[in-house]
């Protein structure tokens, strides 16, 4: 997979996708991550990218020109993208059904803005898919792309190592994982199961999915209006 991500401050990621499984992904050449500023792409001598809303109101709007152009670029480099992804509260919510759906793709460009918001020209004739990850306001898109990458890469056949972790972990079933327990059996008077020490391995699938569905009960109920498989 191809991942483009524009943004106003590529440095944000160095961190994230210098760690851990991004990492290693990107060493085992399963996914290849692009940071693109499209500042660069800015015409006038202040590297303008964004402007005042027209009709007046508070804060700056990050405007057409630089962002068209910055992924007309990204899209000479490649394949044309599947999806052209703006990161916006005003967007579908970010789940596991739609990091699933996207982690089957070759290739996506994640739009990561700032200020006050996007030129709604933007929104209507360069973007594909508008995407939240909750009801609530950041600073910029930058946070977003990083959980929305992290997501999506760890569902490509091959980065976990493990493809079944992927499938067992919570809401890849629509329900919340069951609890897990590792050595030692007795710590502190705190104990193990007995279920998960017998070594019947079908019974203690179904105590797990017992779990699990209980759990999802007790704390994410909205979760059951799903078929749980």
């Amino acid at each position: 997979m191809h991942i483009d991500i524009l943004t106003l401050f590529p440095g944000m990621f160095d961190g994230v996708f210098g760690e851990s499984i991004i990492k290693r992904a990107q060493e085992k050449k399963l996914v290849d991550i692009h940071l693109t500023n499209f500042r660069d792409f800015a015409l006038d001598n202040h590297k303008s990218v964004d402007d005042k809303p027209f009709g007046g109101g508070p804060g700056m709007v990050l405007m057409c020109q630089p962002i068209f152009d910055a992924v007309k670029h990204v899209q000479t480099t490649g394949p044309i993208a599947d999806e052209v992804i703006l990161l916006t509260p005003q967007g579908k919510a970010f789940n596991h059904d739609l990091a699933m759906e996207l982690a089957q793709k070759k290739r996506l460009i994640f739009i990561a803005g700032h200020y006050e918001g996007f030129d709604e020209r933007i929104r209507q004739n360069l973007v594909t898919k508008e995407i939240s990850i909750g009801d609530f306001v950041l600073s910029g898109g930058e946070l977003p792309a990083m959980m929305c990458v992290d997501a999506i890469v760890r569902l490509i056949p091959g980065v976990l190592g493990d493809d079944q972790s992927s499938k067992d972990e919570s809401f890849s079933q629509n329900c919340l994982e069951y609890p897990q327990y590792t050595r030692p059996a007795n710590y502190n008077d705190m104990t193990v199961p007995d279920i998960l020490l017998s070594g019947h391995h079908g019974e203690i699938e179904k105590w797990r999915k017992q779990q699990a569905k209980q759990r999802t009960q007790e704390r994410r109920p909205d979760l059951l209006d799903k078929e749980i498989k």
